[in-house]
């Protein structure tokens, strides 16, 4: 019995040699790795929109799968703001934004159809693309003529069924934006389908916090997808798009058949900071604010430059040095996280510097004040 897991004790042991073993770390210090970028998983608000909705019965739980008994009308009425929010025919609750990618790509896509995704697509997306039965091929990082390329080559190779595009309105691990409006001429021209995971630009980006896919998203042949846990400060995720596309995902996504419902009283409080994002515009002045103000002290203590959202990137390479310039910055009051392969490719440890409405302008010009001395120790 003593041997009955040496192999994953090995493996473990493997990880923490490479400087790749991963551990839970309490909360602690100035927030730097969160998603929460307007500040509203801890705010007034949400606190408020619970007592509201918990005094007025909404149930904690849904105590089944939708198809069961766990539909509950918190649930519909979030889908039905969302559609009207996000501007399109239809909506659906998930639990997550990992499930909701499972889901898409499992059960969209049919055989003989193509999904062609960029190559630094989220891993929720890789692990659909393997439940499903439509071809997979990926295409350079936002390179909009290699996906073309692929597309021709695949019709020339015979190719016939429906091509799926996906992509993420802002990369999770690079902080890059995706050139949306040149994708979606692309999937029309190519009677395909552009899916967009607005997952890190969802509350934040585009017109009213709708994400960076808004101007199009009203089109039959874009389906996007709004985590509810990142800027809405919740949790939870929506599919957004055509209603047979919704339709499909109730009738065949296993990771929506067989999944219990999310709580309906989380359902509402996805409803309050919709509201929120929608009423609030002081919430996105401020988050705007904050994030130039990152960027500007980004290069002039660092000499860090070229971010394009609230994720900064800052590229070590090696594991081992990554993660001890992580945990020198975590010992004076910040929590920044290292990233290591797999999450990122190989040689490209990074630190994930996150910009939220948690910290002051005045704490970020510190930390990168200090970030800049200690790189100097941990090159």
């Amino acid at each position: 019995m003593a041997d009955l897991f040496a192999r994953h004790s090995q493996a473990l042991d493997r990880l923490k040699e490479r400087g790749r073993y991963r551990q839970l770390l309490p909360r602690a210090g100035h927030d730097f790795a969160s998603n929460d970028y307007l500040g509203l998983a801890d705010s007034d608000v949400l606190r408020a929109a619970a007592a509201d909705a918990i005094a007025r019965g909404v149930p904690v739980g849904a105590g089944g799968a939708r198809l069961l008994r766990g539909n509950a009308h918190e649930h519909a009425c979030l889908e039905e703001d969302a559609a009207a929010f996000f501007g399109t025919e239809a909506a659906l609750f998930m639990g997550g934004g990992f499930n909701a990618n499972l889901a898409i790509f499992s059960s969209l896509p049919q055989q003989g159809d193509l999904v062609l995704y960029d190559a630094l697509i989220h891993a929720s997306t890789h692990d659909g693309m393997r439940l499903g039965r439509a071809e997979a091929r990926a295409f350079a990082h936002s390179d909009v003529q290699a996906a073309a390329n692929a597309i021709r080559d695949w019709r020339a190779e015979g190719g016939s069924g429906r091509v799926w595009i996906a992509v993420e309105a802002v990369y999770s691990m690079d902080g890059d934006k995706a050139p949306i409006a040149d994708l979606f001429q692309l999937a029309q021209e190519n009677d395909a389908i552009l899916v967009v995971d607005e997952a890190h630009s969802t509350g934040v980006m585009g017109a009213g916090g709708r994400g960076l896919a808004h101007a199009v998203a009203h089109h039959p042949n874009v389906l996007s997808l709004h985590t509810c846990g990142k800027a809405l400060g919740v949790s939870g995720a929506l599919i957004c798009g055509a209603r047979v596309l919704v339709e499909t995902l109730i009738n065949k996504a296993r990771a929506f058949i067989y999944a219990t419902a999310p709580s309906p009283l989380n359902a509402a409080l996805v409803r309050a900071a919709l509201r929120e994002v929608a009423e609030n515009r002081d919430l996105r002045r401020r988050a705007d604010a904050t994030l130039d103000h990152a960027h500007r002290e980004a290069a002039r203590l660092c000499g860090l430059s070229g971010f394009k959202s609230q994720i900064l990137p800052v590229v070590i390479g090696a594991d081992k040095p990554t993660m001890a310039l992580a945990a020198a910055l975590q010992e004076i009051g910040y929590d920044i996280r290292g990233i290591r392969p797999p999450t990122v490719p190989r040689n490209t440890a990074r630190l994930r510097i996150s910009i939220t409405l948690n910290t002051s302008a005045e704490v970020i010009s510190s930390m990168f004040s200090d970030l800049a001395q200690l790189r100097e120790v941990h090159p």
